[in-house]
């Protein structure tokens, strides 16, 4: 087992953590016995979040050097996979086996647990975030105790997405299904009026749609993923791509997945990124803003205004749709979402303003914003959008206790 006093950061390099001592722990066995011997420890994965939802004075677990087991059962239709598995390991053997996910994110190479802890998620309107695919769970508890959670335990809504504050999961069961193919193809210079003015219409075109904008120029381009098999809509606005692109303009594109309508895998289409390639981290910040579905429109209308000032400090944003789930945390519980992402320069002095200005707007049309990202609200405004955080109170207290699983961030939210 591994074991370092090197300071460790986030993907984007904007976060130095403040972990005393950053352990990789070979098997669960090593995981049990760093969480009995400390007295806050902390998960962390790919380390694709932009705030110190991870961060810890005391001790970080990186389970990266776990066996990366995925072990399906065809009759339950699931597969269990180990804590520190990415997406990306996970999508080639299960194609492999003849299996698939209903949903990845945009990005494959973030660790599962991870996302799902903090709810992030892929697109499409009857696709909800990835979290609401666990059916199960393996928790070391606070004495390095193993705890099994699983849909038919009390509380069970509230243990997916859960900020890392239950315990060190060492393993997950997430419902699969057979493999599928898909195709995808974008549609350019789409006007932003036409998308707010149908949403059903746009984002009910394929299985997964995603707008890309710089909410300047009064148009975006819409990305269709579609499954084969499946009828299409006949939406078909803009006009449609003949070579290849990357969601951000200039960027290359050999890292983006296949497009103009070729027929491949669900792994090779569903994310925007091919999983095959690792991404080097990016010079960017990220913002996230959750509305109920029925807002899009004036939420459109409210980020437009501010465009001038948003685009300058912008690579990109992308909204996207996600259905609703029963997770207590998460940004979709009981409603089906409208997701309104922001990906920044990283100059969050340069990106304050223009960050203000579209939360100023959004929060009083319903806005959540995403658990690892950037916001200006406190956690007290935060945790007041979500009207079961006193139940997941209740559950920490239940689990932990003496809060061996908290952190500064946690402590601010309950």
């Amino acid at each position: 087992m591994a074991r370092t006093g090197v300071p460790a950061v986030n993907w984007a390099g904007n976060v130095t953590f403040g972990a005393e001592r950053v352990y990789r722990p070979e098997s669960v066995d090593e995981v049990r016995g760093i969480v009995a011997g400390s007295r806050r420890v902390r998960a962390l994965g790919s380390g694709h979040s932009f705030n110190r939802v991870a961060d810890t004075e005391h001790d970080l677990v990186r389970l990266d050097r776990l066996r990366p087991t995925a072990e399906i059962d065809p009759d339950a239709a699931t597969v269990t996979v180990a804590g520190g598995m990415r997406y990306a390991d996970l999508v080639f053997p299960l194609h492999r086996a003849g299996f698939a996910l209903a949903n990845l994110a945009s990005l494959p190479h973030i660790s599962i647990a991870g996302s799902c802890a903090t709810a992030t998620h892929g697109s499409g309107d009857g696709l909800r975030c990835l979290a609401a695919a666990v059916s199960g769970l393996q928790l070391v508890g606070p004495e390095g105790d193993l705890v099994e959670v699983g849909r038919e335990t009390e509380g069970f809504a509230g243990s997916v997405v859960a900020l890392g504050a239950l315990g060190v999961v060492t393993s997950m069961t997430l419902d699969i299904e057979p493999a599928y193919e898909m195709a995808q193809r974008v549609h350019l210079g789409v006007p932003l009026a036409e998308v707010a003015g149908g949403i059903d219409e746009v984002f009910g075109a394929a299985y997964s749609v995603s707008l890309f904008t710089d909410w300047r120029s009064g148009h975006g381009d819409v990305w269709l993923k579609r499954r084969i098999g499946e009828p299409e809509t006949g939406w078909d606005g803009g006009r449609r791509a003949r070579e290849k692109i990357h969601p951000v303009p200039g960027m290359p594109v050999e890292a983006s997945t296949e497009q103009l309508d070729v027929v491949g895998p669900w792994h090779e289409r569903l994310p925007h990124f091919r999983p095959e390639l690792q991404p080097g981290p990016g010079d960017e910040l990220q913002s996230e803003f959750f509305l109920p579905r029925a807002a899009a429109p004036e939420a459109f209308a409210a980020i437009r205004e501010v465009g001038e000032l948003v685009a300058p400090v912008l690579h990109i944003a992308e909204v996207r749709t996600v259905r609703g789930d029963d997770l207590w945390l998460s940004p979709a519980y009981r409603r089906d979402t409208v997701a309104f992402h922001f990906t920044w320069i990283g100059d969050i002095q340069a990106v304050q303003p223009a960050l203000a200005a579209v939360e100023q707007r959004l929060v009083p049309l319903g806005s959540r914003p995403h658990w690892g990202k950037l916001t200006t609200l406190t956690p007290s405004e935060t945790i007041g959008h979500y009207e079961r955080a006193g139940d997941f109170e209740r559950l920490l207290r239940e689990h932990d206790p003496e809060g061996k699983f908290r952190n500064a961030f946690v402590d601010e939210l309950f």
